[in-house]
């Protein structure tokens, strides 16, 4: 792997990998948290209608162009970054790679299309209404960072959306798409050296003429500090299943050696794997639930641990005293070492697992970029996993699960 900045301020990281499928996405360090001064949603919002037209191409032009190689071009929000991705034959990725730095770098945003796409992105936001499980967790999240720029919400509010107009996206962009708030990402089966030089000319080629007047960050630094809060609601919804989510807040992205910790800590708990303990007792011995999860999102302020879970009302109490059980036990119980040992080596081979994927390899290589302006070794996540004991587990978890801060949503 090879990655470094451009002369525009742009980070970029490249790796060899795949076969005749080539992957490459554009990073960019502005979520919903960085909406100050405009409307909310607008972050969402822009990336929908980036596709919208460039001074360079059409609306019909920019969703065809990689449709007839064959290729696959998409983007997502969050709270702190909005993604811009393409998936090719590797001998089209200089044709992909293009698209993506135009579609950021001279965005026009016509009238017309807005409009349009402004009736997509409300009919998405009343969809949220007929999925439960993804409204509790976001509301959950809401009211755990109340008064915080992580309290909104990723899609907005339908009112605001409205609001939205071309030239405030044009503000928008202009203020915070910035070279170097940016990571540009390839993953493809070709020469390391060849790749790191045909990025770097072609992202200079792209923004060359946008100032650096700015000073030049080259992480995302923590910000605002986020207050611990404690709440236990229940909403009646009228849904056929409850929908729970129980958490609290947890380590940041820079916290690194607690997070390593936190991520283990809640793969034993209720990782995907059918013998977590959660999925264990819940699902597979008692068959109370469907489906129990455990989510952890790490932000550069703080981050979110939370269990998730859609039961029957009979049986939501025993779902969360079983719980609150299991918990304690990891507070009060340190793991064997032979226990400790065999979750370190599923976590470890989950995580290979899935960064087996080119494009799960380049999504999380732009986002390490955003995050620390660098992309971590494989060697150097196993030794990290590695030097968890059974004791910061412990700790960790008497850290997030504090019964003062414990907080719980249900939807019924």
């Amino acid at each position: 792997m090879r990655y470094g900045r451009t002369a525009s301020g742009m980070h970029f990281a490249v790796k060899r990998g795949g076969s005749a499928v080539g992957y490459c996405a554009l990073s960019i360090r502005c979520g919903t948290r960085d909406e100050a001064g405009f409307h909310s949603g607008i972050a969402h919002f822009t990336e929908h209608t980036l596709f919208k037209g460039t001074a360079h191409k059409s609306a019909r032009v920019i969703n065809s162009y990689l449709d007839r190689l064959g290729g696959e071009l998409n983007a997502y929000t969050t709270k702190e970054e909005i993604v811009l991705h393409a998936t090719v034959l590797k001998e089209d990725l200089r044709k992909a790679a293009g698209l993506l730095l135009e579609l950021a770098s001279c965005p026009t945003f016509p009238e017309r299309e807005i409009e349009t796409e402004r009736g997509v992105v409300i009919d998405e936001i009343q969809s949220y209404k007929d999925s439960p499980s993804d409204d509790v967790y976001d509301r959950f999240e809401e009211m755990l960072f109340e008064g915080h720029p992580l309290e909104r919400p990723i899609l907005g509010r339908a009112e605001s959306v409205r609001r939205i107009t071309s030239a405030e996206l044009l503000r928008f962009t202009a203020e915070k798409f910035r070279p170097e708030a940016m990571a540009f990402t390839v993953v493809a089966d070709v020469d390391e050296a060849l790749l790191e030089r045909r990025v770097k000319h072609l992202i200079d080629s792209y923004f060359s003429e946008i100032s650096t007047a700015a000073p030049i960050a080259g992480v995302r630094p923590a910000g605002i500090a986020v207050q611990p809060r404690r709440f236990d609601l229940t909403r009646d919804k009228r849904n056929h299943e409850v929908n729970a989510v129980i958490g609290a807040l947890a380590p940041s992205l820079y916290e690194e050696r607690e997070r390593i910790t936190a991520v283990l800590l809640g793969n034993i708990l209720a990782g995907p794997a059918s013998n977590s303990i959660l999925n264990e007792i819940l699902r597979e011995r008692n068959g109370w639930v469907y489906a129990v999860e455990n989510s952890y999102t790490q932000y550069a302020d703080s981050g979110v641990m939370a269990i998730c879970l859609g039961c029957d009302k009979s049986n939501l109490e025993k779902c969360c005293a079983a719980i609150h059980k299991e918990i304690l036990k990891l507070q009060t119980l340190p793991l064997s070492e032979s226990r400790l040992k065999a979750a370190k080596k599923q976590l470890l081979g989950q995580l290979a697992i899935s960064s087996d994927n080119g494009e799960a390899q380049c999504l999380a290589m732009g986002k390490s970029l955003l995050a620390y302006g660098r992309v971590s070794p494989d060697s150097e996540i196993r030794e990290k996993v590695d030097a968890v004991t059974a004791a910061m587990l412990q700790e960790m978890a008497l850290r997030i699960f504090r019964p003062d801060t414990l907080s719980r949503l249900i939807f019924l």
